[in-house]
C-alpha cells in the first residue's frame, strides 16, 4: 500500500471479500465432499450444521481481520514446527502466509467437523483434507519457503542444484529418501545377529540363531513377522536388536525371513503363506530342536498369519506351540482405525479385479500408503528437505529399514483384504476354512501374551486388545508407550517410555485402562519373565545349526532379505 487512504479502503472491504472466499470455499469443500478416497462413486452431496457453520464463519471472518490488521507485524505461524523457525518468524511476509494458511486449515477442518454425515464419510472427509492441507503448505515451496530461499542465496544456489540432484535420484529409485540409504547394508551393519538359514522353501529362508549362553531352554523359540516389511526391524543394531535379547535371555532362537515377492510367487494365496509358511516354519523347528513344543511371536500380520496357523493346528487336534506372543497384531478387524477409511465393497472389488487369481501388489505402493498416513513427517518434511534445501537426510537404521520395501502376492492380498480388513471374517467362529480347517481362534488356547502400542495408527490400542475377547486360554495384555514400531523396539537398556498392566481382562480396552497400572522402563522385561515358565528347563546350547538333513545352508541374514522390490 502507497498511503494509508489506500490501506483503509481495503481494509474496509476486507468483510466482504471474506465472506465471498467462505462462500467459495464452502462450495470447494462439498465438490471435494463428493471424491473420498477408497471408493469409485461419488458421496452423496453433504449438509452442514447450521449453528456450528454460523459461528465458524463468524470466527473465521474474525480472525482473519485480526490477522490484516497486524500483517506487517513478524510471527505468526511458529506453534507449527513447519513455521517455527527464525526465517519464517522474523519475515513478516512469510509469517502473514503461514497464519493466513493455518486459519484455512483451522476452518476447513472445522467444516468437517460442522458436516452432518456418518461417521466414516466424516473421518474420509477429514482425511482427505488433512492431505490436501498437508501438500497445499506454504513451506513446500520454494517460491514462499523463505528457510530455502536463505539457504539458496547462502549456497549461492548450490542447494537448488543439489535439490534437483536429489529428485532426479529419487525419481530413478521410485520414492522419496528418508535417510542417507548409502549408509547401510544388510548383513553388513544392519540384521547382524550372528546366525545361518537353516532351511527354505519358495516362501521363507529359516534363520538359527548362534546362542550366546552355555545352556538354552528346552522349547525353542520362533519368531514370525510380518510379510510387508522385513525381519530385520527386530534385528538392527545390538543394542536394540530384539533377536539378540532372545538369545541373550537363553532362548535358541528361530526367525522366518519371508521372500520379497517376485514374478515366480503371483498365484500365492493366504493358505500359501499359513501352510507353507508359519505351519512350515512350526514344524521344522520342532524336527531341529527335537521337542515336542515351541514357543513362537508373531509381529503385526505375522500374529495374524500365525493365529490362523495355531486355529489350524487346533482343528487338526495338533499342540505343537506351547505359548504364543502376538506384538502389534489384528486377529479382530472391527477397529482398524485410519486404515479402514480407504476399503469398502467397490475398493475391494478392484483389488480383486486387478489382482485376485494372480499378480503382485508394489512395496512402493504399501510403502507409500502407510507414509501418507503421517504426510507431513514422512513425505513432506523429506520434500522440503531434500528438494528445496538441497540437504542430504542423516544416517538412520529404521527409516532404512522402512524404505526397503516388500512385495506381495495379489491373491494373498486380495483375500487378506476382504476376509480381514472389510468383513472381518477371521474372527468369526467357522466362517474361513484356511488349509482344509474351519478358523476358529476360541480353539487357540495355550497361554497367550498379547502387546499393543498406545500411539499406534496401524494396529489401534484397542484394535490390538480385541484379541483377548477371541482366544481362550490364559491372557496377558501389555500396553507399551509409542507407536506400532518405536512401542515395540524399546530395549531395556535405553531405560526408556512406559509400559501398562493389568491382571483383570474385561470385554473393553476402556474398561482394562481404567484399572492399568503404569511401570517405567521397557516391556520386554516383563514378557521375559512371563515366558520363562513355558520356555521348559535348561540343556546344553547345541554347538552347530541344524540338525540331521537341516544343516546351514547359508550365513544369516540369508539371501531372500536382500532381495529388493
Amino acid at each position: 500500500m502507497n498511503s494509508q487512504a489506500d490501506w483503509a479502503q481495503a481494509a474496509s472491504q476486507l468483510p466482504q471479500q471474506m465472506a465471498q472466499g467462505w462462500a467459495q470455499a464452502l462450495e470447494s469443500f462439498q465438490r471435494m465432499a463428493g471424491a473420498t478416497p477408497g471408493s469409485l462413486a461419488p458421496t452423496p452431496t453433504i449438509g452442514f450444521d447450521t449453528n456450528r457453520l454460523q459461528e465458524l464463519q463468524q470466527a473465521y471472518v474474525r480472525e482473519a481481520a485480526e490477522l490484516w490488521n497486524r500483517s506487517l507485524q513478524p510471527g505468526g505461524g511458529a506453534a507449527d514446527r513447519r513455521f517455527a523457525s527464525e526465517a519464517w518468524t522474523s519475515n513478516p511476509v512469510s509469517g502473514f502466509s503461514a497464519a493466513v494458511y493455518l486459519l484455512n486449515a483451522r476452518t476447513l477442518l472445522g467444516l468437517v467437523e460442522a458436516s452432518e454425515a456418518d461417521e466414516k464419510t466424516k473421518s474420509r472427509l477429514r482425511f482427505a483434507v488433512e492431505q490436501w492441507l498437508a501438500a497445499s503448505a506454504p513451506s513446500n515451496f520454494l517460491a514462499l519457503n523463505p528457510e530455502a530461499q536463505k539457504k539458496a542465496v547462502e549456497t549461492k544456489g548450490e542447494s537448488i542444484a543439489r535439490g534437483l540432484q536429489n529428485l532426479w535420484r529419487d525419481i530413478q529409485q521410485g520414492h522419496v529418501s528418508m535417510t542417507d540409504e548409502s549408509a547401510f547394508e544388510v548383513g553388513r551393519n544392519v540384521a547382524t545377529t550372528e546366525g545361518a538359514v537353516v532351511f527354505e522353501n519358495a516362501l521363507f529362508q529359516l534363520i538359527e540363531y548362534k546362542p550366546l549362553t552355555a545352556k538354552v531352554h528346552e522349547r525353542p523359540f520362533l519368531v514370525v513377522p510380518p510379510c510387508i516389511n522385513k525381519f530385520y526391524i527386530l534385528d538392527l543394531q545390538p543394542e536394540n536388536s530384539l533377536v539378540r535379547f532372545l538369545v541373550e535371555q537363553g532362548h535358541r532362537t528361530f526367525v522366518v525371513s519371508w521372500r520379497n515377492a517376485d514374478d515366480t510367487l503371483q498365484d500365492a494365496t493366504w493358505d500359501d503363506y499359513v501352510g507353507e509358511g508359519a505351519l512350515c516354519a512350526i514344524e521344522t523347528v520342532r524336527a531341529i530342536a527335537n521337542t515336542q513344543q515351541i514357543n513362537a511371536l508373531g509381529f503385526c500380520v505375522g500374529g495374524t498369519i500365525l493365529g490362523t496357523a495355531l486355529s489350524v493346528l487346533r482343528a487338526r487336534g495338533d499342540d505343537p506351540v506351547a505359548s504364543v506372543t502376538l506384538l502389534t497384531t489384528f486377529l479382530d478387524f472391527s477397529e482398524t482405525g485410519v486404515l479402514d477409511l480407504f476399503i469398502d465393497e467397490n475398493f475391494v472389488k478392484l483389488r480383486e479385479a486387478q489382482m485376485g487369481k494372480r499378480g503382485l501388489l508394489k512395496g512402493q505402493e504399501l510403502a507409500s500408503t502407510f507414509s501418507f498416513l503421517r504426510p507431513n513427517d514422512l513425505v513432506w518434511n523429506y520434500v522440503v528437505g531434500n528438494y528445496l534445501k538441497g540437504e542430504t537426510p542423516p544416517p538412520f537404521d529404521l527409516l532404512y529399514w522402512n524404505s526397503d520395501s516388500t512385495n506381495l502376492p495379489g491373491p494373498m492380498y486380495a483375500w487378506y483384504l476382504r476376509n480381514t480388513y472389510f468383513e472381518n471374517n477371521l474372527a468369526k467362529p467357522g466362517k474361513l476354512t484356511v488349509c482344509g480347517q474351519k478358523v476358529d481362534l476360541g480353539k487357540v488356547d495355550m497361554p497367550a501374551y498379547i502387546y499393543g502400542s498406545r500411539e499406534d495408527h496401524i494396529v489401534p490400542i484397542a484394535g490390538a486388545y480385541a484379541s483377548v475377547n477371541h482366544l481362550s486360554g490364559k491372557k496377558r495384555f501389555v500396553m507399551g508407550a509409542s507407536g506400532h514400531i518405536a512401542g515395540v523396539i524399546n530395549p531395556p537398556a535405553k531405560k526408556k517410555r512406559s509400559y501398562w498392566t493389568n491382571t483383570k481382562l474385561p470385554r473393553s480396552f476402556d474398561e482394562w485402562l481404567a484399572g492399568a497400572t503404569e511401570h517405567p522402563g521397557s516391556w520386554w522385561t516383563d514378557w521375559s519373565e512371563w515366558l520363562k515358565p513355558h520356555a521348559g528347563k535348561q540343556v546344553p546350547a547345541p554347538k552347530s545349526y541344524g540338525r540331521g538333513k537341516y544343516k546351514a545352508i547359508e550365513p544369516a541374514p540369508g539371501r531372500y532379505v536382500q532381495a529388493k522390490a
